[in-house]
């Protein structure tokens, strides 16, 4: 049942997707373990084999959908085995030999490898930054439109309205990465997006346990298309990993009220020191993207990325962390932070960190940051 598009987001989460209510029956059923199901005579019904769908996803698809599109009964969400199994779906499903798609030259740092493909496949692919809005300039004849808002690492934010009524103008389609944000902080469907994707790896899921990916459209003709992907390549999650997502998503609102009012009071303690360069919140009023996200975000993210001098300066800071771990990925309940150069595939400096907040008491992480700087500049 759809839940009332009214609902606040804690309601909306801790009820997201639950089953009909049946006596002696559980709230939130376990996962169901099946390559197969009983299926006589003709086929019918939605459950047939375990790569085409699976009563457990369906559970976490419909909570997924109910916190992308409140009150929409016709949006559908594919869940995947990662973020990039569907990012590639959206990707490989709508384009083919002669298309051109506009990426990010900022975004997740997978994309120069994703480039690669496409261009064997023979698809044209152009890139341009977030921030400025400066995929606008590279639209013309263009089939897909992919938007990375708040960019990862860079967290530019671009104005999600203005380029997808400008892509769908010029007869493109408009994906949207949420992976930062998070339906909590924004729904790319109401923005004009026709796909809204994310890694439900981050904090949507929160507990850097699960690998997870999904993809939330409105067109069922557009879905049928991803959904063929997915049943093509297997892309598929194990049951496990979506009931988990799914329980996981109950506290999606707690966990992200507490990270992000961290993420907050940790740019705010860092905007005055003068041994750090670059800072970058969009919650912050004086953040360059803050204006627009403002307009387009309910919450600003759990992400804070910043710039020591040096490298050295960056790997000290690093080890002298004592409440934060020194892990990729973001979006945790126990705060992260490391130094992205490290992998080689973001334009950006050798010391840049991408710092993510979790739900530890502010006081206590803000200190420890602080004393960490503190020690790494000596």
């Amino acid at each position: 049942m759809t839940q009332p598009a009214q609902l606040g987001d804690g309601t909306r989460a801790v009820r997201a997707g639950l089953p009909e209510a049946l006596k002696n029956e559980p709230t939130l059923p376990g996962p169901v373990f099946a390559a197969h199901f009983h299926l006589p005579g003709d086929v019918s019904g939605p459950y047939t084999y375990g790569r085409d769908d699976n009563p457990t996803w369906t559970h976490l698809e419909r909570a997924i959908g109910e916190l992308e599109a409140p009150g929409q009964e016709d949006v559908d969400t594919l869940v995947f085995a990662s973020g990039m199994a569907a990012i590639s779906a959206v990707l490989f499903s709508q384009l083919k030999a002669g298309d051109v798609v506009v990426l990010p030259s900022d975004g997740y740092q997978v994309f120069p490898l994703v480039r690669e493909q496409l261009t064997a496949f023979g698809i044209e692919v152009r890139t341009a930054p977030t921030g400025g809005d400066a995929q606008l300039d590279v639209l013309d004849g263009a089939k897909l439109l992919w938007i990375e808002t708040p960019s990862n690492p860079g967290l530019d934010v671009c104005d999600v309205r203005r380029l997808a009524e400008a892509a769908h103008a010029r007869g493109a389609l408009v994906a949207v990465d949420n992976t930062l944000a998070t339906p909590l902080g924004q729904r790319p469907l109401e923005l004009g997006a026709d796909f809204s994707v994310a890694s439900g790896t981050k904090q949507l899921t929160g507990h850097g346990d699960i690998l997870l990916g999904y993809v939330t459209c409105r067109d069922a003709e557009l879905t049928a298309s991803v959904r063929g992907w997915r049943k093509i390549v297997g892309a598929i999650p194990g049951p496990m990993e979506a009931w988990l997502a799914h329980r996981s998503i109950a506290t999606l609102q707690l966990r992200a009220e507490r990270q992000n009012a961290n993420a907050l009071a940790l740019a705010l303690a860092l905007r005055d020191r003068d041994d750090i360069e670059g800072l970058r919140y969009p919650g912050l009023p004086d953040d360059p993207s803050h204006k627009i996200a403002a307009q387009q975000m309910r919450r600003f993210g759990c992400v804070v990325s910043f710039t020591l001098p040096t490298r050295a300066r960056a790997e000290r800071f690093m080890e002298a962390l004592t409440l934060v771990d020194d892990a990729t990925s973001f979006g945790g309940v126990r705060s992260t932070a490391e130094r992205r150069r490290r992998w080689g595939g973001d334009d950006v400096s050798e010391g840049f960190i991408r710092f993510s907040a979790g739900a530890e008491d502010p006081d206590d992480l803000v200190a420890d940051v602080l004393r960490a700087l503190d020690e790494a500049a000596v």
